[in-house]
């Protein structure tokens, strides 16, 4: 038993530790290449153990050796990082060289219990998803309020609350085992409920806090790509979809309809100045579906003029409850323009467009179809992407989604030579509760009601 003044500024301490090295390893780009690097090589691997555990298992050794500085020692909470981050194996050794100096003090018990947390951790990790690890909240009366908020309304099984009780579980062994063999295993037992409810509270927080502030960088690199990928596609807007070829067939369509139809030339002349004032104007990554909508049918409006309204007919399917929802700025046009280029011009008679979108399951759906040639099986990889050259708008718009939503978007590519293509893009759709972005996808009722339209 510890004195409770001492423990409760052990704990102090310990979560001033617990942020200050967290915070200096995440100055290092080596340790951010090395965290966030997906699929490791064993060098890699053994380069982010080093990063991690080296400062804090000095810090073990100076629990070991100063008097009552305790909170320089956090090997327990350490092991339960590297097995939600890097999996059991990386777990079990980090938790092996975090009990050395313990070990070498005498206190046996260190090394099996920190391969068994190790374990433990590491089986959590490969249980859940990524997102729900990086979201783990350091803040414990919050997460609680929340989790019983939520599951008053709608019970579901919540991983996140099941990791709180994880490390509470295993902070309250820790201390049953250090108190029937003393000196055997080091750990915090206070001599009040109160302090021990503390003690567990703070092995919680201590976790969570190097995930917040790594999870904070996480979240800046991915803007960071993003901001590459949008700035690509304007460019990429602005090289291929307004190109010379395009504005010259353009600038031919209003000569010709001049004097015979001059107010149609003078709608065709208002939509390309739309078009360009969009495409040059400052982008924001999400706009609303109805506002990328409004920018298609421009673009839309002057190919039915090109092509002629026997030959290019557009078909949107617009579910209402889908218009106000964000979406990936400049994430249409690409595709569209592609189904008019290789599926539709390259029939004489010509085909049909059709847009769709729908909610399904607290996700958006939105579709592009057309009834062309279709695409060629040998324009594939064999993982599915278009070959370089073939598809480059559609292949940026995929590399879009998943920066922007990984595992939990969806881009499909269903093509029949002769008979069209179909291009399918899955998303998951924000939820706002109360004002707070929570994360989750809720599934909103869909009006019965359907747009059917034809230009």
């Amino acid at each position: 038993m510890y004195e409770p003044k001492l423990i409760l500024i052990t704990l102090l301490i310990k979560l001033g530790v617990a942020a200050a090295v967290s915070s200096a390893l995440a100055r290092a780009r080596t340790f951010q290449r090395l965290l966030f690097t997906e699929d490791r090589n064993a060098g890699q691997t053994l380069g982010l153990l080093a990063f991690i555990c080296i400062p804090l298992t000095l810090g073990v050794w100076v629990r070991v050796i100063v008097p009552n500085f305790y909170a320089a020692d956090i090997s327990f909470e350490t092991t339960v990082l590297l097995g939600i981050l890097m999996g059991p194996w990386s777990a079990l050794a980090g938790g092996a060289m975090l009990s050395l100096p313990a070990m070498l003090h005498h206190e046996y018990l260190s090394l099996p219990f920190n391969l068994a947390v190790g374990a433990i951790a590491g089986m959590y990790g490969r249980f859940v998803e990524e997102e729900e690890v990086w979201s783990f909240s350091p803040f414990v009366d919050l997460s609680i309020y929340r989790w019983i908020r939520r599951n008053l309304r709608k019970p579901r099984f919540d991983r996140q609350v099941l990791l709180l009780a994880l490390i509470v579980g295993l902070e309250i062994c820790r201390g049953w085992i250090s108190s029937m063999y003393p000196h055997r295993l080091f750990a915090l037992v206070g001599p009040s409920w109160p302090i021990r409810v503390a003690v567990w509270a703070c092995s919680a927080m201590v976790v969570g806090i190097p995930l917040k502030i790594w999870n904070a960088i996480r979240i800046e690199q991915k803007l960071e790509e993003q901001k590459r990928l949008l700035l690509e596609a304007r460019l990429d807007a602005l090289q291929r979809q307004i190109n010379p070829h395009f504005l010259f067939n353009t600038l031919n369509s209003i000569a010709s309809l001049v004097r015979s139809r001059p107010e149609q030339a003078r709608e065709l002349i208002v939509r390309l100045a739309n078009i360009l004032r969009a495409l040059l104007k400052e982008h924001d990554s999400y706009v609303l579906l109805r506002d990328e909508l409004s920018f298609t049918d421009d673009y839309l409006s002057i190919e039915v003029v090109r092509f002629g309204p026997d030959k290019l007919k557009v078909v949107k399917e617009i579910d209402p409850a889908t218009l106000d929802l964000p979406v990936p700025s400049m994430i249409l046009q690409p595709l569209i323009e592609n189904s008019i280029k290789h599926g539709l011009e390259p029939r004489i008679s010509g085909g049909t467009i059709t847009l769709r979108s729908r909610l399904i399951q607290g996700k958006l759906l939105i579709e592009v179809e057309d009834d062309g040639v279709g695409i060629a099986p040998g324009r594939f990889h064999s993982s599915g992407v278009l070959r370089q050259g073939t598809g480059i708008g559609m292949n940026n718009v995929r590399e879009r989604l998943e920066v922007l939503f990984g595992d939990a978007a969806k881009f499909d590519v269903t093509s029949r030579p002769g008979r069209g293509t179909l291009i399918s893009m899955e998303m998951p759709t924000a939820n706002y509760d109360d004002g707070e972005t929570t994360g989750e996808t809720t599934s909103p009722v869909m009006s019965p009601a359907r747009s059917s339209t034809r230009s």
